[in-house]
């Protein structure tokens, strides 16, 4: 397990507070910030900013499987992600893995898999790593087995999704596409086809089969939302049993519906940075710009949460601690995560060091403990006295 760095002071640096930029030290022990005169390390020239929070990041995947047929030992790809996720100021990180009838990668057994090799791997994380499942809505034969799941590996961030649509209208459009959706899985497009129209089929028993795992979730404390919301009707359908959280609404309407009814709206930091959707969704920067976004998640590339925070300033879009607490303060509060997203003393150690003039992250710690360092950070970390020469584990 990664040990804590030993108690010390972190001075001359620019420090988000209180929700205000403020040249002031802070000072770590025993994976707390705490208070009191400790060694010290000049860190003039740096930002030191909350941990990220990430909701919602299927990046792991090709940390996993770098291409859909070459998988790697899950345990290596977790590691990798990890670093990964610590390179980029992530401290607390929810692995979006799918609970789908697309199969392979994305299918029940695999996803408990990840389950299990995540609990073995979980003693020596840099990074709080979590797994959200993004379960498909007509997977109503695996109910039990979901519940089971999430049980048995401690899972608390569910989000709902239905992709049956797309791949009937891929199907009828771009036929080239399914094959290789469906090779990914083993299948051939047709099989993958018929299993498709056999879960559309079902859709009546849907609702039912999505009301008994909300009540499930409310009573093992489960935080859950809907993923891809369409329109307003939809986000509200899915409010009313409790779904509260509405991931990466497509349209405006859903972002306002979502808004409208008091719950969270979530959009990918990649939109963010790419100036819009991948998929020409409604974007992220108009849905900011006009109050509907709540905040950032890594989507697809962890890179993108610090980038995204940046060109919300350099847009005039709002200041640092307000893009800031996008990806730290809010998202913490979404997940009910009270010891994290703030630099207040007695909350986790999590905070990112990052070069004022470069804005390159150089330093990550994840509660209290060293996850990445790197540069002139590095340097001043290595010439502080002997008793806090400490390199990440």
């Amino acid at each position: 397990m990664p040990s804590h760095l030993p108690p010390l002071r972190l001075t001359g640096a620019t420090i988000l507070r209180d929700g205000a930029l403020q040249r002031r030290s802070l000072a770590i022990a025993e994976g707390r910030i705490t208070r009191g005169p400790l060694p010290e390390i000049d860190m003039q020239g740096y930002l030191i900013l909350p941990g990220i929070v990430d909701l919602h990041g299927d990046a792991f995947e090709r940390h996993t499987a770098p291409r859909p047929t070459a998988p790697f030992p899950l345990e290596t790809g977790l590691a990798s992600a990890d670093r990964d996720a610590a390179a980029n100021g992530v401290t607390t990180a929810w692995l979006a893995q799918c609970w789908s009838w697309e199969g392979g990668l994305r299918g029940p057994d695999h996803a408990v898999r990840v389950m299990a090799a995540l609990e073995a791997y979980r003693p020596r994380a840099l990074t709080d790593l979590r797994i959200q499942i993004r379960a498909e809505t007509h997977m109503i034969d695996t109910g039990e087995a979901l519940l089971a799941a999430v049980r048995r590996y401690g899972i608390d961030y569910v989000v709902f999704n239905n992709h049956l649509t797309d791949a009937l209208e891929m199907w009828e459009k771009a036929p080239s596409r399914v094959h290789g959706w469906a090779a990914a899985a083993g299948r051939s497009a047709e099989e993958h086809m018929a299993i498709v129209r056999d879960a559309a089929a079902r859709a009546r028993d849907v609702p039912r089969h999505l009301c008994r795992l909300a009540e499930a979730f409310d009573a093992l404390g489960v935080s859950y939302g809907s993923h891809d919301d369409a329109d307003g009707e939809t986000r509200e359908r899915f409010s009313m049993i409790g779904a509260r959280i509405a991931e990466f609404p497509t349209t405006r309407r859903a972002a306002a519906a979502a808004r409208a009814i008091g719950d969270p709206v979530l959009m990918g930091a990649p939109n963010v940075v790419r100036g819009g959707s991948q998929a020409g969704n409604v974007g992220a920067l108009a849905l900011i710009g006009e109050g509907l976004c709540d905040g950032l998640v890594s989507d697809y590339y962890y890179p993108a949460l610090a980038r995204a925070a940046w060109t919300l300033v350099d847009r005039g879009v709002m200041d640092l601690p307000a893009a800031w607490a996008l990806i730290s303060t809010r998202p913490a509060e979404i997940l009910r995560l009270p010891d994290r997203g703030r630099l207040d003393v007695g909350r986790r150690a999590d905070l990112v060091i990052v070069n004022e003039r470069t804005r390159a992250i150089e330093a990550t710690i994840a509660g209290g403990c060293l996850s990445y360092l790197a540069g002139e950070a590095g340097r001043r970390f290595l010439a502080a006295p002997q008793g806090l020469r400490l390199a990440a584990e």
